[in-house]
């Protein structure tokens, strides 16, 4: 079979499974056998693929026809310009999270010290740490599996965060100049109703944000005060619909300066404030 002819095989049983972006599914998985670019591909798509990247394409194609995640089956995604390994223990990297780094790269410095709470893959932490030239940098996860992977990709990135497994702030005992937090924000009756990619696939406890989904963010509002610096900062993101309840939030639990960001798609991405300013002072963070 030809690239060109394995391509099209690869399009067309995606279609028919139902993969709603079947041509880049299919070329991402064709690119991720092979190891050829899409010019290499173009410059020789009559080109024939071995028996055994024939057989892995086919093989990859089934799972993915299966509604398993592609980073599920090629095992990495890319975020903030970086590859992260990913599994079936920690949600997906998802552009709309790059909102929440960048904010926090606008303000950090690298002498601060950073938690990310809830850092499933770490990518958050990461990529603050690799691209803010973060030194002390805390990642929290209540999930043995998802530290396991966060301590993997800050290996292949060097870097070397502490990763601390802890039920919200349980067993942290520092005080922080950020923390920043992805929490479970889908209300539970929602979970039903996403992708079978996500519902299936993505870890239940990276998901439900419970009946409202602000259950995480009262808790960590209510909490984080005992950990963040005279001044610190607290970030998050958020669903496209709770801005201004996370917003309410902040501000009665004594957070001031506190905005709401939103991503290239228009939508409210990420909340953040600050904590404990001092007077007459106003700081102007992550815009």
């Amino acid at each position: 079979m030809t690239l060109k002819e394995a391509y099209e095989y690869g399009r067309e049983r995606l279609n028919a499974a139902g993969i709603e972006e079947c041509s880049v599914d299919a070329w991402y998985l064709l690119e991720f056998v092979t190891g050829l670019d899409r010019t290499a591909y173009f410059l020789k798509p009559d080109e024939k693929i071995t028996d055994e990247q024939d057989s892995l394409y086919k093989a990859y194609l089934e799972q993915r026809a299966q509604h398993i995640p592609l980073q599920h089956i090629t095992g990495v995604q890319e975020f903030m310009g970086l590859e992260f390994a990913v599994n079936e223990h920690v949600l997906v990297p998802r552009q709309d999270t790059e909102t929440l780094v960048e904010c926090v790269l606008s303000y950090v410095q690298p002498q601060m010290k950073v938690l990310d709470m809830c850092t499933g893959s770490g990518c958050i932490l990461i990529s603050l740490m690799k691209l803010g030239k973060i030194a002390q940098g805390v990642g929290a996860d209540i999930s043995d599996e998802a530290l396991k992977t966060a301590k993997k990709n800050a290996e292949k990135h060097q870097v070397e965060p502490l990763l601390i497994k802890s039920d919200l702030f349980e067993n942290i005992v520092d005080k922080y100049d950020v923390i920043v937090s992805n929490p479970p924000y889908i209300r539970t009756a929602v979970i039903e109703e996403l992708k079978e990619e996500v519902r299936c696939h993505d870890p239940i406890l990276a998901l439900d944000g419970k009946e409202d989904g602000l259950y995480f963010y009262r808790k960590l509002i209510e909490q984080s005060p005992m950990y963040l610096k005279k001044g610190g900062m607290l970030y998050f993101e958020i669903g496209h619909d709770q801005g201004q309840d996370v917003k309410c939030l902040m501000e009665k639990a004594g957070f001031e300066d506190v905005m709401v960001k939103k991503d290239l798609a228009g939508l409210d991405r990420v909340v953040f404030g600050v904590y404990n300013i001092a007077e007459g002072e106003h700081i102007e963070k992550g815009i």
